[in-house]
């Protein structure tokens, strides 16, 4: 029996196998994709680390969201503490409604933290009192030119 590419391009598709494994497989099973994939698994080349590597990087990330704390701060006093993975997930569904209130918050003189398991502190923190400290700057140049020109009207 002849061995199209198309086989050759299903079993590889399917086993995640080199072509010349494909081939191998087809020969030794007369052209049968189904016995091809049997003869590969006996063989042990079908690779399977592609899907439970993905699930494993992926409970991995949950795992770590989830020990990490997205805190918003008004002075010493929190106002919200939620894992990362609620604020990704109500960032995914509402983006919107995320950069206003993230926005807002700096705008009012809130922090934002990360903290991670045990209270460690994380590196983003540096990035994210810059960047409170840079909205601070604006706002505070706003008053002050709001107030400069108050004062020449007057």
């Amino acid at each position: 029996m002849s061995i199209t590419l198309e086989q050759i391009d299903e079993l590889r598709k399917r086993a995640n196998v080199s072509y010349n494994d494909a081939k191998e497989a087809l020969e030794a099973s007369n052209g049968d994709v189904l016995e091809a994939l049997v003869y590969l698994e006996n063989h042990k080349k079908v690779d399977t680390k592609t899907y439970s590597t993905i699930t494993e990087k992926a409970k991995k990330l949950i795992k770590k969201g989830n020990e990490t704390s997205f805190i918003i701060k008004k002075r010493d006093k929190i106002v919200t503490n939620i894992p990362v993975t609620i604020a990704v997930g109500i960032t995914v569904i509402a983006p919107h409604i995320s950069v206003i209130g993230v926005g807002l918050s700096l705008v009012t003189g809130h922090k934002i933290k990360f903290e991670g398991k045990n209270g460690e502190d994380m590196k983003i923190n540096k990035t994210m009192d810059q960047v409170s400290k840079t909205v601070d700057n604006i706002k505070d140049s706003i008053i002050e030119k709001k107030e400069k020109d108050n004062t020449i009207i007057e």
